[in-house]
């Protein structure tokens, strides 16, 4: 028998779940809260970056990957350890996402026509040992288009699709669950908007809407740009929680789907666990409310506290994202700096967004080895080191270390101590072998041909009477990692660990997967795999009802 399937929100996970459902005959109706511009949500402004596991690109740069590394990996990162309550399905989803990275994600891509660039990135390497966090070989693809071109094909199938039907502005504010079957869904509808994508859309409330549904799937995302739920939920562990942060994610990712969920007798699990980077710079153009950007870096910046300590392993740029964002908030500071140099700036930056790397969004292969190639930093990182409010230049390290003070309008660093540091570092660059674990993890990467040819600089002195190059790093708010428990079929439990009948949720409000996949941790390149696998599992589950 055919279904109406009702899906609230128009992500990636969303439009996964409404083309599997498409393909196999069943009406699919979509709200969101967002104008029509807006499809695609937050996948549209990624960098595209897919985790995979023995791909063809990996066995073409001779990367030695297997489920089993991958397991290990995962398992050693993700940390569960709520195993008898609100990790029993997470692991089990962790375990199921392995396999489909290793054995389906790269046919299923290929079949949407989705391709991947010829570029293999290796992030969050870990640094303290096999049995801790990190990535053991590399595994971050690129989906050629970046985040455009990875929602693409799910946007044009849907849009059209006979039955497919899209309800823009549409704000749910009510669900009722009654006798553990979905019964409705109710809310406001907003007030017609034509803001370019990204961008505030308002939220003045022209009439509201009611109706009844059999089968639900919530695909709202998470609190990113949630400042007051981030804080409410920061747990202690990652020390006070920041009291300013930059936004990676538009406002429209206010995360209060999730409370209407509960308030409804759906079961949250692992509030607490969350993912923000630690290297966000000031957008020099913004869309949304404070506005950031997310510096994807190679391993060679020295990456200094507020106050001038140097970081220690595994606290280097590109290794341990959650450990780092742990030291700098017990430093009592929101803030941290990279010191580098010109030919680290130029091989080593890459800026995360779609927006950021219009090369590799335009598919524009001239572009690509004009931009990736040169003997300069790409057309983006450039434009934030001449117009971002994050950047000091100087020619000495005495006039960057005033500069970097006067931009903070605080003495915090002295001049002579960051000097000793670097002058230390710079001693252990003559030779391949090294005490100082930074440099040798970056003579370790450039045995990886990715690493050694468009990644990583050859070490280098810094104090050797080269221009100097700082950069004040913001904490920016980006993923939540818990949300509605679910089982391998994306569908939902109660508060009483009972299925709901016919209600479903997938993507980053499914914690990416059973309430979180990811555990405490993430390997990068899985949250718009997450979606993607989430959306299928709960399309698979509706099918097999």
């Amino acid at each position: 028998m055919k279904k109406t399937v009702t899906i609230i929100g128009a992500g990636l996970s969303g439009l996964v779940a409404a083309t599997e459902l498409l393909k196999h005959g069943h009406k699919v109706i979509m709200l969101d809260q967002e104008p029509e511009q807006a499809m695609g949500g937050q996948a549209f402004w990624s960098f595209g970056g897919l985790f995979l596991v023995n791909s063809s690109l990996q066995r073409k740069f001779r990367v030695k990957d297997s489920y089993e590394l991958a397991l290990n990996d995962w398992m050693n990162t993700a940390r569960f350890d709520r195993l008898e309550d609100e990790d029993i399905w997470a692991r089990k989803w962790a375990e199921a996402y392995i396999r489909f990275a290793a054995f389906e994600k790269e046919k299923y891509l290929k079949s949407m026509g989705i391709k991947l660039a010829p570029v293999l990135g290796w992030a969050e390497r870990g640094g303290t040992s096999a049995a801790g966090h990190g990535n053991s070989v590399p595994r971050f693809h690129i989906t050629w288009g970046t985040g455009p071109g990875l929602i693409q094909p799910f946007v044009e199938y849907c849009q059209s699709h006979k039955n497919f039907k899209f309800l823009a502005r549409h704000q749910v504010t009510d669900l009722s669950i009654q006798a553990n079957q979905v019964q409705r869904i109710a809310g406001n509808i907003l007030e017609p908007s034509d803001v370019e994508r990204g961008a505030p859309s308002s939220r003045l409330a022209i009439d509201t809407f009611s109706m009844d549904v059999d089968t639900l799937i919530i695909t709202t995302g998470g609190i990113g740009a949630n400042h007051e739920l981030i804080k409410q939920n920061w747990p202690k562990r990652l020390g006070k929680a920041p009291e300013h942060m930059i936004q990676g994610v538009p406002d429209s990712t206010d995360g209060k789907m999730l409370k209407i969920s509960e308030d409804a007798g759906v079961r949250l699990v692992n509030k607490d666990r969350m993912w923000h980077y630690t290297e966000g710079i000031q957008n020099h153009t913004p869309i949304w409310n404070q506005h950031g950007i997310r510096i994807i870096p190679g391993p060679s910046s020295m990456w200094f506290d507020a106050t001038g300590k140097r970081f220690e392993a595994p606290d280097y740029p590109g290794f341990d994202t959650l450990h780092t964002l742990k030291s700098i908030c017990k430093t009592g500071y929101d803030y941290s700096w990279f010191i580098l140099s010109e030919d680290i700036l130029k091989k080593e930056f890459v800026l995360s967004g779609s927006e950021q790397n219009p090369d590799l969004t335009d598919k524009d292969i001239k572009k690509i080895m004009s931009e990736r190639l040169s003997l300069k930093a790409t057309g983006p990182v450039e434009k934030f080191r001449t117009d971002g409010a994050d950047f000091v230049k100087a020619n000495n390290l005495k006039d960057l270390v005033a500069s970097m003070n006067q931009l903070t309008n605080t003495d915090l660093l002295d001049y002579e101590s960051i000097k000793k540091q670097i002058e230390l570092r710079d001693l252990q660059v003559d030779h391949p072998f090294s005490k100082d674990p930074q440099i040798t993890f970056i003579n370790g990467a450039r045995h990886f041909l990715g690493d050694k040819f468009i990644r990583t600089a050859k070490p280098h002195k810094l104090l050797d009477g080269r221009p100097l190059i700082a950069v004040k790093l913001h904490i920016i708010s980006r993923k939540t990692l818990g949300g509605i428990q679910t089982d391998l079929n994306s569908q939902v439990f109660n508060q009483n660990e009972e299925l709901i009948s016919g209600l479903y949720a997938a993507g980053e409000v499914a914690g990416f997967g059973g309430g979180g996949v990811h555990g405490y941790g993430a390997l990068e390149g899985t949250f718009l795999g997450g979606c993607i696998f989430s959306g299928l599992r709960a399309a698979k589950g509706i099918l097999s009802k």
